[in-house]
């Protein structure tokens, strides 16, 4: 059993249904934005005291596997309900 399959969860009324850690409403493809952005995962850690590493790398497994799904939330959210923004 892989480690995102213990600690990520998709709950319909919960975030959205979007994966997130569990028992915290801690979406993945935010965490994952954070990668994106640069942050290293002491300094994502120090954003979200209540995960930890093992947590993290749930994430971080989680997004590998459904990349596909973590981008397209990851513009969804950057565009809103109006659509992008110039």
């Amino acid at each position: 059993m892989s480690i995102a399959t213990e600690r990520i969860t998709k709950i319909p009324n919960i975030c959205g249904g979007d994966a997130c850690i569990r028992g915290h409403r801690i979406p993945v493809w935010v965490l994952y934005g954070y990668r994106k952005l640069g942050l290293s995962d002491a300094e994502v850690l120090r954003a979200y005291p209540s995960i930890n590493l093992h947590d993290l790398e749930a994430a971080w497994e989680y997004a590998a596997a459904h990349t596909e799904e973590i981008e397209r939330t990851i513009r969804q959210n950057e565009e809103g309900e109006e659509g992008l923004v110039e």
